[in-house]
């Protein structure tokens, strides 16, 4: 949950910021710079810990190494896509369905005691999957719908 704190952090700071400089608060603006900057720095971290990344991805799916980097772009271009009006709902709504889609390499990374930071098998595992994981994919799936869609 950890990362969490970049959400919410991006968040206030910018509803204070829109608050001081535009004399309102822009909760629009503000919920989805915080999950363009979450997001943004998830994807940052696929180009950092690639090789613990790798370890997430299930077997039976080949060329890891690609989806670790690929995955990284993506999640780059959706914070970006968040910020221009135009896109923003067409990119919350495929950056909902890529976090359920990339819940499965959670799941596997859990079941694996994968550590992505140390590319080895000595993460928390299944705890953290039900403790930490899977609350926080609740809380990004039902932000990104809510600035992303439903306010926009």
């Amino acid at each position: 949950m950890k990362l969490l704190t970049i959400l919410f952090i991006t968040f206030i700071l910018a509803l204070l910021g829109t608050n001081i400089f535009q004399g309102d608060w822009n909760f629009l603006f503000s919920g989805n710079l915080g999950m363009a900057v979450f997001i943004a720095f998830t994807g940052f971290a696929h180009f950092k810990f690639q090789k613990g990344m790798t370890l997430m991805i299930p077997d039976f799916i080949p060329a890891k190494m690609f989806w670790v980097y690929f995955t990284g772009f993506i999640e780059i271009a959706a914070g970006v896509g968040l910020m221009i009006p135009s896109i923003r709902e067409l990119t919350a709504t495929l950056l909902i369905v890529f976090f359920i889609l990339i819940f499965v390499a959670n799941i596997n990374s859990s079941k694996k005691n994968i550590n992505i930071f140390k590319a080895d098998y000595t993460g928390p595992g299944m705890s953290y999957l039900y403790k930490e994981r899977i609350p926080m994919q609740i809380i990004l799936i039902v932000w990104t719908w809510f600035f992303g869609i439903y306010l926009n």
